[in-house]
């Protein structure tokens, strides 16, 4: 791989050299910055995606062309081997502690495919996210070898002394006019040699090949030991076509899904790259949402509460403009219920302009909390060093309805939420 350019959310970046030392923009060189706008725009000319989700590409005077992050993470590969790696802002912590968080985030994903994650064995300081996804790939492999690698039956084609299946006539007659003594057949087999298998050693080789951490290299050499009598798939596509998950497979389910993303170059986002160019992208605001959510689920188990994400139990008109809060709490009792929405923002120490909380935001708050009936809202967002001091913002309608303004702190979850549950009591 080539070259690695970490930034954040909302960076900015350019190619003038001029503003290379300049602290407001993240500088990268003129042949890497055209293929990242290349790849923008290749986006935005794909008809599952548009670009201007991901980046923002304007022109400043003076400076010349800039791109923006946004609230979008992940990794982008350029063709020619430049990495960008865009990470969360996440207040108080360095880069290995920022990605250690947002592995964590990322595994509260309903679609993010890593139940395993031993991040005590992995150097975070000197591993891009790419290598760490190869590494939740490694992981998940050992996992497989741990519990056995499944056996199934595959159609498999010879030509040998021994006549077993069916004779596949057109070959037989190509291959063997000379040799009486052959036969061409095509039988069913009972092995290893299955599409699963045949996809996972795929993708070892690629990683292999593409990696630049000597331990993940190292670790794949390892893993291969246990497929020598699988043959490498060849046609990725008709071997994907093959895989069935069901309770016997189960733990194919996440490297399925990772052999996907490195063997076809497809995303957990709306977009996929070419073959040369690929991008691994997470939009910040599902993942915080997820993050919580699923925190929260694990915090309230075997209480007094019921906890409904994503809650889809009225429409703001009949049957029409359905209201989805992100996180729904009722006691068991019925006694009392709360709305908790996140919102991946900074906010900013500033009551005038109402600590910059939407106002289309609170419009949705007032509608959640007469649908459902209840006076107690809560928001919640990341916390910011600007807010870090900051305990109580709450607003009062006058007719009663209070929301209620929460910081959470990614890097002390359990902490955050603790403290979230004593205030509501």
């Amino acid at each position: 791989m080539g070259k690695l350019l970490e930034v954040k959310e909302y960076d900015s970046i350019t190619c003038n050299e001029n503003f290379k030392e300049d602290k407001n923009y993240i500088f990268l060189d003129q042949e890497s910055f055209l293929e990242l706008e290349s790849l923008i725009l290749t986006f935005n000319n794909n008809d599952e995606t548009d670009g201007i989700k991901f980046f923002t590409l304007t022109s400043k005077r003076n400076i010349g062309k800039v791109i923006r992050a946004k609230n979008y993470v992940g990794i982008v590969q350029m063709r020619n081997g430049t990495q960008l790696q865009i990470l969360p802002k996440i207040d108080k912590s360095n880069i290995t502690d920022t990605k250690r968080t947002f592995i964590r985030m990322l595994r509260s994903l309903k679609d993010f495919p890593s139940e395993i994650f031993n991040e005590t064995s992995l150097k975070l300081e000197r591993m891009s996210l790419y290598e760490i996804f190869i590494n939740l790939y490694i992981q998940e492999v050992r996992n497989l070898i741990k519990k056995g690698i499944k056996s199934a039956y595959h159609n498999s084609e010879n030509n040998g002394s021994i006549y077993k299946g069916k004779l596949i006539f057109n070959e037989h007659i190509k291959r063997n006019i000379v040799h009486k003594d052959r036969f061409y057949v095509s039988f069913d087999d009972f092995g290893v040699n299955r599409a699963e298998n045949r996809l996972i050693k795929a993708t070892l080789f690629k990683l292999i090949k593409i990696s630049a951490s000597s331990k993940n290299i190292k670790e794949m050499r390892q893993l291969l030991l246990n497929f020598e009598n699988i043959n490498a798939s060849k046609n990725y596509q008709k071997d994907f076509s093959k895989v069935f998950i069901d309770r016997s497979t189960k733990d194919y389910k996440n490297l399925m899904r990772w052999s996907k993303v490195f063997l076809l170059n497809e995303s957990f986002t709306t977009f996929s790259g070419d073959t040369s160019a690929r991008a691994l992208l997470f939009p910040m605001e599902k993942v915080f949402e997820a993050y919580v959510g699923r925190s929260l689920k694990k915090a309230l188990a075997d209480t007094d509460w019921n906890i409904s994400l994503q809650d889809k139990g009225y429409y703001l008109f009949e049957s029409q403009f359905a209201l989805k809060p992100d996180i729904v709490i009722e006691k068991k009792d019925k006694s009392k219920k709360i709305i908790l929405d996140t919102k991946w923002k900074a906010l900013e120490n500033n009551p005038r302009s109402n600590y910059g909380i939407a106002q289309s935001d609170m419009y949705q708050m007032y509608a959640y909390a007469k649908k459902y009936k209840t006076n107690e809202i809560w928001l919640l967002y990341p916390i910011s060093s600007e807010m870090v001091n900051i305990e109580d913002i709450h607003f009062t309608s006058d007719d009663n309805i209070v929301v209620k303004v929460f910081f959470i702190d990614t890097s002390n979850i359990e902490e955050s939420i603790n403290e979230l549950k004593i205030r509501w009591n």
